[in-house]
């Protein structure tokens, strides 16, 4: 009896052996494939993909620090077909929280009993959690997030489902930032291609100030293109470094209360004057009584709301239009610029949000850096909110971006 217990034992152990040694290889080829990988969509897609398979589990999910210093859902297997990438989760009372803030893995083997587990994610997705591994994403000098597998297919979460996990969170993390970095190398490339051509324009009006026969009204002419295109220059150079901050993460968005009636006021007072120049009317429409205070960063979202005016008043006709509305609206306040103005081709809406995008009918017309919208877009997303437009060409454009309402203003409110 103690013989075949033996060979048991041992064909056990060399099963064991087998599962463990084609864990490890598929832990190899997928390390080779995240390394190779520098698209961070397609990347992080990669890594929950892989997260399942060597955990054997229904789903995963990527939280990464966002720039408001909340962690946020990046990616996720989900079987519902639910989209996480809205949702934040806080530092505070949360198990990921909790796994980037100790930097350790935790593993819950029954949700129900977790005093960290909140219902949101479930309630939302229509899925049911049951248990659940979670993970450190560390790199070098910092954890920059968390992954998670969730719901065992079989059995309980192993020691060596930690060990795997953990390391697979690793080599992604490591991943993560070399895409990032790959995204701001590609950046700084667009913007020595764009700073050509202000350059170009200066160098050639250069060239022409030096003919003797030019005369004085032209050369007047001139020295103003040369004033523009430095000025050009100047706004494109500030506006990089400060989509290149948001975008690395080192611009810290502050979270203090925020008077979003005030705010808009006080954006609306600044382009009044440029508004009356072109004969813009500008409308606001506000009940200053039923917006709460919102947690951010102030002269960040009057970055946005500048951006957007002065937008509206730019691209409108002569005598034309503005509205600027805010209203409460499912827990979040929308706030809406809408313009009279020429409107945008529906080949053209799809990529306003880009970096360097200048819509190709209107650069004519005026000119940009093409980056404020991108900034405006990460500024909005970094305080959890969503940026979009809509247009017609001819009838005008409205752009509306949303922000969270902390659920005490809503309930005080």
């Amino acid at each position: 009896m103690a013989e075949s217990d033996t060979k048991r034992d041992g064909i056990i152990t060399a099963e064991q052996y087998a599962r463990t040694l084609a864990r490890y290889e598929r832990l190899m080829e997928i390390s080779r494939t995240l390394t190779s990988t520098l698209d961070l969509d397609r990347l992080l897609e990669q890594i929950v993909l892989a997260a399942t398979d060597l955990t054997n589990t229904e789903v995963a999910s990527i939280l990464l620090m966002s720039r408001a210093g909340t962690l946020r859902f990046e990616a996720a297997i989900d079987v519902t077909g639910f989209s996480l990438a809205s949702i934040e989760v806080p530092l505070e009372g949360s198990i990921a929280g909790w796994v980037v803030t100790h930097s350790e893995p935790l593993v819950i083997a029954d949700v129900r009993n977790e005093p960290r587990w909140s219902s949101k994610v479930d309630d939302a997705s229509k899925f049911q959690t049951r248990n659940m591994l979670a993970v450190p994403m560390r790199t070098h000098n910092k954890t920059i997030g968390c992954l998670e597998a969730v719901n065992k297919k079989d059995g309980s979460f192993t020691d060596e489902d930690v060990y795997t996990l953990t390391t697979l969170a690793a080599q992604a993390a490591v991943a993560i930032e070399n895409a990032r970095l790959f995204e701001q190398s590609d950046l700084i490339a667009e913007m020595v291609h764009e700073l050509r051509t202000p350059l170009a324009a200066i160098k050639a009006t250069t060239h022409i100030l030096m003919r003797p026969e030019l005369s004085e009204e032209r050369r007047l002419q001139m020295i103003q293109t040369i004033s523009q295109e430095t000025d050009r220059l100047t706004r494109m150079t500030t506006e990089f470094l400060d989509l290149a901050r948001l975008e690395s993460g080192r611009t810290r968005l502050a979270h203090k209360p925020v008077d979003v009636a005030a705010l808009i006021h006080d954006a609306v007072e600044m382009v009044k004057e440029q508004a009356g120049t072109r004969h813009v009317i500008l409308h606001v429409q506000i009940k200053p009584r039923e917006l709460p205070a919102i947690q951010g960063d102030a002269e960040k979202l009057k970055q946005v709301l500048l951006n957007l005016l002065t937008n509206a008043i730019k691209y409108n006709r002569e005598n034309g239009e503005v509205w600027v509305k805010a209203v409460l609206r499912d827990q979040q306040i929308e706030v809406s610029v809408r313009d009279t103005g020429l409107g945008i081709s529906p080949e053209n809406l799809s990529h306003i949000f880009e970096k360097f995008y200048r819509v190709a009918d209107t650069e004519g017309y005026t000119q940009g850096t093409g980056l404020g919208l991108a900034i405006a877009k990460r500024i909005v997303e970094g305080h959890g909110g969503d940026i979009r437009v809509e247009s017609e060409q001819g009838k005008g454009t409205t752009f509306t971006f949303t922000l969270p309402v902390p659920q005490t203003a809503v309930s005080s409110g």
